[in-house]
């Protein structure tokens, strides 16, 4: 389980198969075992030591994408309390089928450490997965647009699972691209991830 302080008041935890395999929670039950706050309890516990996250006096809005049918990743943010109410806890499916995706970073520093991290990764070949990665700052944020996915290439899942480490899903759009393109500044075109390799990782 890895947990990253976004903010004071939100953290990114990634959760991996082994650490649903020790607490005997799988992707179906998960959402039960949130309700009865079994799971979800021993995260916030961990967060607390690990990253000062503090949720007492606060009520939590939790959002959770599933990368596969292993991973899962949670954002949970802090609001200050009003009123005795249960956490409020939003699903969603990351869609592997797209052909087109936006990822944002907070720092150039993250990108080049994703980078660092695909070439530690045997089992998956960028390259087939697409062809043309675009790196781009829009105001002091970097922006990596994918573009021509091969969503038949059999270890995109592997993608998915690495990049959710270091950046954030955005849902893809013709205008939010050509405000990339048109206000934004180019810092790697087309084989961003290549060159995030070869100079920075």
């Amino acid at each position: 389980m890895k947990i990253e302080k976004l903010t004071e008041n939100k953290i990114r935890v990634i959760v991996n198969p082994n650490d649903l395999q020790l607490k005997n929670v799988d992707m179906k039950s998960l959402s039960s075992a949130l309700e009865k706050q079994t799971f979800f309890v021993d995260v916030l516990e961990k967060a607390r030591k690990e990253v000062g996250f503090e949720t007492d006096g606060y009520k939590l809005l939790i959002e959770a994408f599933s990368l596969s049918h292993d991973f899962i990743v949670f954002t949970i943010t802090k609001y200050s309390f009003q009123e005795n109410r249960k956490p409020h806890v939003k699903r969603k499916s990351q869609n592997i089928s797209k052909t087109n995706m936006i990822y944002r970073f907070e720092s150039f520093e993250e990108f080049c450490h994703f980078c660092k991290r695909i070439t530690n990764t045997t089992k998956f070949n960028y390259k087939s997965f697409s062809k043309n990665f675009s790196l781009y700052l829009y105001k002091n944020t970097y922006y990596l647009l994918i573009k021509n996915i091969n969503t038949s290439y059999e270890n995109k899942k592997i993608f998915y699972s690495l990049i959710s480490e270091f950046g954030k899903s955005l849902s893809f759009s013709n205008t939010f691209e050509n405000k990339l393109i048109e206000y934004g500044k180019t810092i790697i075109k087309k084989n961003a991830i290549e060159k995030g390799i070869k100079y920075f990782s």
